[in-house]
This record gives structure tokens, C-alpha cells and sequence, in this order.
């Protein structure tokens, strides 16, 4: 989920409730949360990781990426759960910088088409961007020797290049278990689903939740459980 301008104070206390064995944070700010019974280190501007488990490795996906905008982060765990390894990625790909005032046309028709071209350039650039960040994840659950977990704010919709290449050989939380509706970016009029958790085969999904009743950030919560060997 995404922290900031809501208050990490109800982020901390939300996080507390729900009694999470892990938990994945994008832009939180470089806040550190004091969360019961988990632990962390918060080293990233953007992302931020929180475990009930031991870590024993971290790894800076990104790190000398080019052209990499500071919205960009990911980060690869290795977590001990009771002897066996797990590796967890979180991910927050570069943003595309649009709001809500840059989409809407005011009839002027220079003005208009300025601010199309505007947009359409800054897609260009980030599409290729979430290319080469994606060709890293990509890489890195391909060789992992251990399962993975992957979830994060991929700005990117479910029948995009991002999610394709990184649901390749993995589960769609959501798809397996969840119900209703999975959008949880709910910032502009229509909302989106961009926020995602996939998981090696070999891990069982039981629950996935979008918690709509709860706004704490411009992004829902997304809440999973699950069943390991």
C-alpha cells in the first residue's frame, strides 16, 4: 500500500490491527513506522519493508539502473520462516507523473493539444522505463533459488506489458482467490487496479482483499494470507 499525505499515524495503527506477518510499503517517505512485532529497515525513499521474521539478505534491484527516476524503487528480501527461505520483492515502478489537471481539457484547442502531446511524451518515456525496470524484476525471480513473493504498485493495468512479463510462471493473488472488485487506486474518477501480489506456484494463496472501507492513502489496502509447506 502507499503511505504520505494521509497521516502515517493511521497508517501505523491500520498496519497494527491487522497483525500482518509482512508488510509491503510504497512512498512512504523514508517515515519509519514502529510497528508491533515486526521489524525493519527503512533505507529507500519510496519503499519500505516490514517483517515478522528474520532477514537475512537485501538486494537493491535498481541500483545503477539509468535513467532511473527516483520514483522507481524495488527491492529483493531473503526472510528465514521456520528454516526455509522465501525471497520477496517489493516494487513500486516509476510513476508517470500524471494528475488530474493535466488530463483535463478546457475546449481551448492550442491548449488542448499542448497538453495531449505533453502526456503522450511522458508515456513514451515511461513505458520504456518500466521496461528495463521490469527486465530486472524479471530476471531476478527467474533466478531466485527461492520462492518469491512479489507485490507492490506496478502503475501499470492488468492488461499491460508490466503485468504480463512479471505474471509469467507465477500466480495473480487476486485471480486465485480474490472477489469483487480488485481496483485499489482510486484517485481519479474511474478507479484502477495497479496495485498486485503474485507468488511462486508452490505458495498457496488462501485470502486476497481489497479493503475499500478504509482510506488512509490515494491507494486501498491489499491484504493476502496464505498457506506454505
Amino acid at each position: 500500500m502507499k503511505a504520505g499525505q494521509f497521516g502515517i499515524d493511521k497508517i501505523q495503527n491500520y498496519m497494527d490491527e491487522q497483525n500482518a506477518d509482512l508488510v509491503f510499503l510504497q512512498e512512504n517517505g523514508y517515515q519509519e513506522l514502529n510497528l508491533k512485532n515486526l521489524s525493519g529497515e527503512n533505507t529507500f525513499p519510496v519503499i519500505a519493508f516490514y517483517s515478522k521474521y528474520k532477514i537475512v539478505n537485501r538486494k537493491n534491484l535498481f541500483e545503477g539502473l539509468e535513467n532511473k527516476d527516483i520514483t522507481a524503487q524495488c527491492e529483493a528480501i531473503d526472510i528465514d520462516i521456520r528454516g526455509k527461505i522465501y525471497r520477496c520483492i517489493n516494487v513500486h515502478l516509476e510513476s508517470f507523473g500524471i494528475v488530474k489537471d493535466m488530463v483535463k481539457l478546457n475546449g481551448n484547442k492550442s491548449e488542448d493539444e499542448a497538453k495531449t502531446k505533453n502526456i503522450l511524451r511522458k508515456l513514451i518515456i515511461n513505458f520504456k522505463n518500466h521496461q528495463d525496470q521490469i527486465d530486472l524484476i524479471k530476471k531476478e525471480i527467474e533466478e531466485s533459488p527461492y520462492p518469491v513473493f512479489v507485490a507492490g504498485d506496478f502503475n501499470s493495468v492488468p492488461n499491460s506489458y508490466e503485468y504480463y512479463n512479471v505474471l509469467d510462471g507465477l500466480k495473480d493473488v487476486f485471480v486465485e482467490v480474490g472477489r469483487g472488485s480488485g481496483t485499489s487506486f482510486h484517485d481519479f474518477k474511474f478507479p484502477l487496479r495497479i496495485d498486485y501480489m503474485f507468488t511462486s506456484k508452490s505458495i498457496q494463496p488462501v485470502t486476497y482483499k481489497v479493503d475499500h472501507e478504509v482510506q488512509i492513502s490515494d491507494h486501498f489496502p491489499v491484504i493476502a494470507t496464505f498457506k506454505l509447506d
